[in-house]
């Protein structure tokens, strides 16, 4: 039987490790013949997805986090009318050198994880942004705009 790699990007490069097989019977088959998927973490039940609460926001201001061990920015978040203001820190400093160029720009963020202190400031919100080499990190943000506060499903 033929497997197929696949193959994820981790930092620092291309790496094939922590891939879990396919939970679904029987092989997949592709052009080159039957394969069995593999995936780069365990399975998790749609219910598990629902409970994370992601929403698009709006940063309101940028500021330094000269306290962070990582260089970092405190965000201010709008969610709207029914979520309403969030504060988080996200290292962003090195895609994003320019901390001005973050506000005005909408996020994808998760409201519903429990408050993380990072040198004696409450992050409320986890920004999502894909990883990338070298301590990159492109925020991720809906196509075209949309108010804030849209659940993200």
């Amino acid at each position: 039987m033929r497997r197929r790699l696949c193959l994820r990007t981790v930092r620092g490069g291309i790496g094939a490790t922590n891939w879990f097989d396919s939970p679904t019977e029987g092989p997949v088959h592709r052009g080159t013949g039957p394969v069995q998927l593999r995936y780069p973490s365990p399975m998790i039940d749609v219910e598990d997805f629902e409970r994370v609460e992601m929403r698009v926001g709006r940063i309101v201001s940028a500021e330094p986090f000269p306290e962070a061990r990582k260089p970092s920015y405190r965000l201010r978040i709008d969610f709207g009318p029914e979520v309403g203001e969030r504060v988080s820190s996200a290292q962003l400093t090195i895609t994003y050198p320019d901390r001005e160029s973050l506000v005005g720009r909408q996020v994808v963020a998760v409201l519903n994880f429990p408050p993380r202190r990072i040198a004696g400031f409450a992050s409320e919100v986890l920004v999502l942004g894909a990883m990338g080499a070298d301590g990159q990190v492109f925020l991720l943000q809906p196509d075209p705009p949309s108010p804030e506060g849209l659940r993200i499903g």
